[in-house]
């Protein structure tokens, strides 16, 4: 399986894209370049897998791949939050590992 380097370059923005947008919305701010990028990809996998499962159909494109990796992302955090303990909505996230 060849990726090209365009094809890298699309899937790390939008990665970094729906990773800043989930971390605004859970979180009030975003996980560095890094890790938005980690939680945007995670994301996407987690929304390509389950939005067409509820049988929702963003169509293609890019403005679509990131709306799917964003709602990916929001239930990924939403369920790392409720592992965690880190509580419903309303609540910011602990600064360090189980320190409140």
């Amino acid at each position: 399986m060849n990726i090209s380097s365009e094809s890298l370059l699309v899937i790390l923005f939008v990665g970094l894209v729906a990773g800043w947008l989930a971390g605004q919305i859970v979180r009030g701010t975003g996980f560095g370049i890094i890790g938005d990028i980690i939680v945007g990809i995670l994301g996407a996998f987690i929304g390509s897998w389950l939005l067409p499962q509820l049988g929702i159909h963003l169509g293609t494109g890019m403005i679509s791949a990131i709306v799917n990796a964003t709602v990916g992302a929001i239930l990924l955090l939403f369920v790392v939050r409720l592992v965690r303990g880190g509580g419903g909505w309303g609540s910011r996230w602990s600064g360090g590992w189980g320190r409140r």
